[in-house]
């Protein structure tokens, strides 16, 4: 863990410079015990050479001493926990720093991201799509700002799912101040993460590379409320360019936030006014994400530290919440809440499973949370 932590406190290091001097990720820590002379001579930049050949020995020290906190992780590259769509962006970041549960970072992420200034209808329509997501079995992710973000990490925890915030800064500071209270529940109810190092705090730069990596590590970007000018839109844009799905929330066109919104439209992004609509789009990619996770898992030693329980979203036959979740649905309309004292079993886990079954066309959403069996469908009555 030391040498990984040396690595990252190398300046002018990337996934991209390491790939170059033909190291594979595993060996990237390798790189800490060159000599000076090899690490001149494989052409890097002095600040890189002197921070490899001479430790900062109090920041290393700072490091370790923050892992050693309860719920404290670095997740490398190689880590089986790494999240998976964040490896297929290019030059992903080397490692992350995580405050919390690491399993959340292998569920099926939306990020819902917006204006720090949204109006109440705007905070209003943010809540309800993280909750009807959540609902739907999703995480949500965002960037623990103020305002749109804020609202849709609170309407998650406020529903029973799970939230991971991205940072711009280390992992021991929290920004803004005021979400200080808000930081300490999502560690409790999902996870904290970012690639900035302990003792970082928050800068203008800092927030663009955030926000690459909260698009990175998602399915799509739902961008609820934005100006003309607002860091939604740079998010909004790296999804596109990562290949994700963009979705954004039409408004008036008297209000001034609605116009980013209208711009992402515009451009592509498609336009959504409910939870549903993104679930329908998104459920293809949640199937392709269920097979690169059983994979992850069946890699050698990726079982070692992943149990498949805790990140699997298995069909009927094999999730034994699914019968219960099927014996529980009738044809007509069931709410989730229902679902929930029907089957005694959590939100989680009635959320996840009713995505699966969705997912295989098993369970059908009505909308407002409801759902419904499909069709002539009667395993869970066999």
């Amino acid at each position: 863990m030391r040498a990984w932590i040396e690595l990252l406190l190398a300046p002018g290091l990337g996934f991209a410079s390491l790939s170059a001097l033909g190291l594979e990720p595993d060996d990237f820590p390798e790189l800490t015990r060159w000599r000076r002379g090899r690490l001149e001579a494989a052409g890097l930049r002095p600040g890189s050479v002197d921070a490899l050949a001479e430790p900062d020995a109090e920041r290393v020290a700072a490091c370790l001493d923050w892992l050693a906190g309860d719920g404290h992780h670095l997740v490398p590259y190689p880590d089986p926990y790494y999240p998976p769509l964040l490896r297929r962006i290019s030059e992903p970041p080397l490692a992350l720093f995580v405050n919390g549960q690491r399993d959340w970072l292998l569920r099926p992420q939306i990020a819902i991201v917006g204006s720090r200034n949204a109006t109440q209808g705007g905070l209003e329509t943010a809540r309800n799509f993280s909750e009807e997501l959540c609902a739907a079995g999703f995480v949500i992710a965002s960037g623990l700002a103020l305002g749109i973000d804020g609202a849709a990490h609170a309407a998650a925890l406020d529903a029973g799912g799970a939230t991971v915030a991205v940072a711009g800064t280390g992992p021991d500071r929290v920004y803004p101040a005021r979400h200080r209270g808000l930081a300490h529940r999502i560690v409790d109810n999902g996870a904290v993460l970012t690639h900035f190092a302990p003792g970082i705090g928050p800068r203008a730069g800092h927030f663009p590379a955030r926000n690459r990596i909260l698009s990175g590590l998602s399915l799509g970007v739902l961008v609820v409320e934005a100006g003309m000018q607002s860091g939604s839109l740079i998010t909004a844009r790296y999804a596109g360019d990562q290949g994700r799905e963009v979705f954004a929330v039409p408004g008036s066109i008297r209000n001034p936030l609605a116009r980013g919104c209208h711009r992402l439209i515009r451009q592509g992004a498609r336009l959504v006014e409910s939870a549903s609509e993104v679930i329908e789009e998104l459920g293809p990619l949640v199937g392709e994400l269920e097979g690169e996770l059983r994979g992850l898992l069946d890699a050698p030693g990726g079982s070692a530290t992943v149990t498949s329980g805790e990140v699997r979203m298995a069909g009927p036959g094999e999730n034994p919440d699914a019968r219960q979740v099927l014996d529980a649905l009738g044809h007509d309309p069931v709410s989730v809440d229902e679902l929930i004292a029907r089957t005694n079993l959590t939100t989680q886990a009635v959320s996840s499973t009713l995505l699966e079954l969705e997912l295989q066309g098993r369970v059908a959403s009505l909308g407002g949370g409801r759902y419904s069996r499909v069709g002539n469908d009667q395993e869970g009555q066999e």
